[in-house]
Protein backbone atom coordinates (compact mmCIF):
# COMPACT_ATOMS: atom_id res chain seq x y z
CA UNK A 1 0.00 0.00 0.00
CA UNK A 2 1.50 3.41 -1.09
CA UNK A 3 2.67 5.88 1.61
CA UNK A 4 0.39 8.57 0.39
CA UNK A 5 -3.53 7.95 -0.79
CA UNK A 6 -5.26 10.81 -2.81
CA UNK A 7 -8.69 10.76 -3.54
CA UNK A 8 -8.92 12.85 -7.39
CA UNK A 9 -10.25 12.54 -11.00
CA UNK A 10 -8.07 13.81 -13.83
CA UNK A 11 -10.50 16.60 -14.63
CA UNK A 12 -9.83 18.47 -11.75
CA UNK A 13 -6.91 20.96 -11.58
CA UNK A 14 -7.43 21.56 -7.65
CA UNK A 15 -6.57 17.78 -7.45
CA UNK A 16 -3.74 17.84 -10.19
CA UNK A 17 -2.08 20.60 -7.73
CA UNK A 18 -1.46 18.16 -4.69
CA UNK A 19 -0.86 15.07 -7.69
CA UNK A 20 2.05 17.10 -9.98
CA UNK A 21 3.39 17.64 -5.90
CA UNK A 22 3.58 14.56 -5.08
CA UNK A 23 5.05 13.09 -8.39
CA UNK A 24 7.76 16.19 -8.73
CA UNK A 25 9.08 15.49 -4.99
CA UNK A 26 8.85 11.40 -5.81
CA UNK A 27 6.47 10.05 -2.91
CA UNK A 28 5.12 6.89 -3.03
CA UNK A 29 1.38 7.37 -3.48
CA UNK A 30 -1.67 6.48 -5.54
CA UNK A 31 -4.70 7.76 -6.71
CA UNK A 32 -8.18 7.04 -6.01
CA UNK A 33 -10.78 8.13 -8.81
CA UNK A 34 -13.36 9.90 -7.13
CA UNK A 35 -16.46 10.05 -9.88
CA UNK A 36 -17.44 13.47 -9.50
CA UNK A 37 -19.80 13.79 -12.48
CA UNK A 38 -22.05 11.37 -11.38
CA UNK A 39 -22.97 12.74 -8.33
CA UNK A 40 -19.84 10.66 -6.54
CA UNK A 41 -18.74 13.69 -3.75
CA UNK A 42 -22.53 14.62 -3.33
CA UNK A 43 -23.00 11.42 -1.74
CA UNK A 44 -23.75 11.51 2.03
CA UNK A 45 -21.70 8.44 2.87
CA UNK A 46 -18.55 9.80 1.00
CA UNK A 47 -18.72 13.28 2.36
CA UNK A 48 -19.39 11.68 6.22
CA UNK A 49 -16.14 9.45 5.72
CA UNK A 50 -14.01 11.48 3.64
CA UNK A 51 -14.58 15.41 3.18
CA UNK A 52 -17.62 16.91 4.32
CA UNK A 53 -16.96 20.17 1.90
CA UNK A 54 -17.98 17.61 -0.97
CA UNK A 55 -14.86 18.46 -2.86
CA UNK A 56 -11.89 16.84 -4.31
CA UNK A 57 -8.73 16.59 -3.55
CA UNK A 58 -8.26 14.36 -0.38
CA UNK A 59 -5.14 13.17 1.05
CA UNK A 60 -4.51 10.46 3.11
CA UNK A 61 -1.31 9.92 4.85
CA UNK A 62 0.01 8.10 8.30
CA UNK A 63 -3.40 8.09 9.85
CA UNK A 64 -4.76 11.56 8.58
CA UNK A 65 -7.13 12.85 6.23
CA UNK A 66 -6.02 16.64 4.37
CA UNK A 67 -8.53 18.82 2.38
CA UNK A 68 -8.28 21.49 0.59
CA UNK A 69 -5.54 21.61 -2.18
CA UNK A 70 -3.63 25.04 -0.63
CA UNK A 71 -3.60 23.54 3.19
CA UNK A 72 -2.05 19.91 1.49
CA UNK A 73 0.35 21.70 -0.27
CA UNK A 74 1.53 23.46 2.33
CA UNK A 75 1.70 20.25 4.27
CA UNK A 76 3.64 18.32 1.71
CA UNK A 77 6.28 20.90 1.84
CA UNK A 78 6.61 20.57 5.43
CA UNK A 79 6.67 17.01 4.98
CA UNK A 80 9.53 16.60 1.98
CA UNK A 81 11.35 19.16 2.85
CA UNK A 82 10.85 20.42 -1.18
CA UNK A 83 9.14 23.66 -2.91
CA UNK A 84 8.41 25.33 0.62
CA UNK A 85 9.64 28.74 2.15
CA UNK A 86 12.96 29.39 3.44
CA UNK A 87 12.51 32.55 5.03
CA UNK A 88 9.44 34.09 6.81
CA UNK A 89 9.19 36.98 4.29
CA UNK A 90 8.89 33.95 1.80
CA UNK A 91 6.52 32.20 3.38
CA UNK A 92 4.40 35.29 3.35
CA UNK A 93 5.02 35.49 -0.40
CA UNK A 94 4.00 32.14 -1.41
CA UNK A 95 0.68 32.24 0.50
CA UNK A 96 -0.01 35.74 -1.11
CA UNK A 97 -0.21 34.22 -4.30
CA UNK A 98 -1.87 30.97 -3.52
CA UNK A 99 -4.61 33.03 -2.22
CA UNK A 100 -4.70 34.63 -5.22
CA UNK A 101 -4.95 31.85 -6.88
CA UNK A 102 -7.35 30.35 -5.02
CA UNK A 103 -9.88 33.53 -4.66
CA UNK A 104 -9.33 34.43 -8.54
CA UNK A 105 -6.53 32.84 -11.06
CA UNK A 106 -8.16 29.67 -10.54
CA UNK A 107 -11.36 30.07 -9.37
CA UNK A 108 -13.02 32.28 -12.61
CA UNK A 109 -11.20 30.02 -15.05
CA UNK A 110 -12.18 26.46 -13.46
CA UNK A 111 -15.30 27.61 -13.41
CA UNK A 112 -15.58 29.28 -16.98
CA UNK A 113 -14.01 25.69 -18.10
CA UNK A 114 -16.50 23.98 -16.12
CA UNK A 115 -19.72 25.43 -17.54
CA UNK A 116 -18.50 26.12 -20.88
CA UNK A 117 -16.55 22.86 -21.67
CA UNK A 118 -17.43 20.25 -19.12
CA UNK A 119 -21.10 21.06 -18.87
CA UNK A 120 -21.38 22.34 -22.44
CA UNK A 121 -24.11 25.38 -21.64
CA UNK A 122 -22.88 27.60 -24.53
CA UNK A 123 -22.02 30.94 -24.14
CA UNK A 124 -23.92 33.13 -21.85
CA UNK A 125 -23.87 36.26 -19.62
CA UNK A 126 -22.06 34.15 -16.79
CA UNK A 127 -19.93 32.76 -19.02
CA UNK A 128 -18.70 36.22 -20.43
CA UNK A 129 -18.60 37.53 -17.01
CA UNK A 130 -16.50 34.61 -15.69
CA UNK A 131 -14.01 34.90 -19.19
CA UNK A 132 -12.95 38.90 -18.30
CA UNK A 133 -12.40 37.85 -14.95
CA UNK A 134 -10.12 35.51 -15.51
CA UNK A 135 -8.41 37.26 -18.22
CA UNK A 136 -8.01 39.98 -15.70
CA UNK A 137 -6.13 37.76 -13.15
CA UNK A 138 -4.18 36.20 -16.18
CA UNK A 139 -2.60 39.70 -16.98
CA UNK A 140 -1.88 39.87 -13.33
CA UNK A 141 0.00 37.17 -13.33
CA UNK A 142 1.67 37.73 -16.45
CA UNK A 143 3.11 40.73 -16.01
CA UNK A 144 4.79 39.23 -12.19
CA UNK A 145 5.81 36.18 -14.44
CA UNK A 146 7.86 39.39 -16.71
CA UNK A 147 10.16 39.96 -14.03
CA UNK A 148 10.61 36.49 -12.31
CA UNK A 149 11.01 32.78 -13.33
CA UNK A 150 8.53 31.60 -10.70
CA UNK A 151 6.01 33.22 -8.83
CA UNK A 152 8.03 33.23 -6.16
CA UNK A 153 12.09 34.11 -6.74
CA UNK A 154 13.79 32.02 -9.03
CA UNK A 155 13.24 28.67 -7.99
CA UNK A 156 9.96 25.85 -7.58
CA UNK A 157 7.95 26.84 -5.12
CA UNK A 158 4.01 25.64 -4.36
CA UNK A 159 2.84 28.97 -5.46
CA UNK A 160 3.76 27.56 -8.68
CA UNK A 161 2.14 24.15 -8.47
CA UNK A 162 -1.50 26.19 -7.04
CA UNK A 163 -1.39 28.23 -9.58
CA UNK A 164 -0.31 25.66 -12.46
CA UNK A 165 -3.95 23.43 -11.77
CA UNK A 166 -5.80 24.53 -14.82
CA UNK A 167 -3.64 26.36 -17.03
CA UNK A 168 -2.36 22.62 -18.77
CA UNK A 169 -5.92 21.75 -18.84
CA UNK A 170 -6.90 21.07 -22.78
CA UNK A 171 -10.32 22.69 -22.77
CA UNK A 172 -10.71 25.85 -25.01
CA UNK A 173 -12.62 28.26 -23.19
CA UNK A 174 -12.64 30.84 -25.20
CA UNK A 175 -9.13 32.91 -23.93
CA UNK A 176 -6.24 33.19 -26.51
CA UNK A 177 -3.78 32.18 -24.44
CA UNK A 178 -1.03 33.47 -27.06
CA UNK A 179 -1.82 37.06 -25.38
CA UNK A 180 -0.29 35.81 -22.27
CA UNK A 181 3.40 34.71 -23.05
CA UNK A 182 4.95 35.12 -19.79
CA UNK A 183 2.81 32.35 -18.41
CA UNK A 184 3.08 30.87 -21.15
CA UNK A 185 7.11 30.93 -21.08
CA UNK A 186 6.70 30.01 -17.30
CA UNK A 187 4.06 26.87 -18.31
CA UNK A 188 7.22 25.33 -20.76
CA UNK A 189 9.90 26.17 -17.50
CA UNK A 190 7.14 23.77 -15.86
CA UNK A 191 7.05 20.98 -18.48
CA UNK A 192 10.78 20.69 -18.34
CA UNK A 193 10.82 19.96 -14.84
CA UNK A 194 11.96 16.08 -14.29
CA UNK A 195 8.75 13.96 -13.39
CA UNK A 196 6.32 16.93 -14.90
CA UNK A 197 2.98 15.38 -16.01
CA UNK A 198 -0.49 16.14 -17.83
CA UNK A 199 -2.73 15.86 -15.67
CA UNK A 200 -4.95 13.51 -17.78
CA UNK A 201 -1.97 11.47 -17.97
CA UNK A 202 -1.24 11.50 -13.49
CA UNK A 203 -4.83 10.74 -12.44
CA UNK A 204 -7.94 8.44 -13.95
CA UNK A 205 -10.24 10.67 -16.03
CA UNK A 206 -13.69 9.88 -16.06
CA UNK A 207 -15.08 7.55 -18.32
CA UNK A 208 -17.30 9.02 -21.58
Amino acid sequence: MSEYTLHCFAESGNAYKVALMLELTGQDWQPVFVDFFHGQTRDSQWRETLNEQGEVPVLEHAGQRLTQSALILDYLAERTGQYGPGEEDERREIWRWMLFDNHKFTSYYAMLRFLLCLKQTGETEVTGFLRERAKAAYRVVDAHLANTPFMVGRRLTIADLSLAGYVFMPEDTGIVLSEFSHIEAWKQRLRALPGWKHPYDLMPRTAS
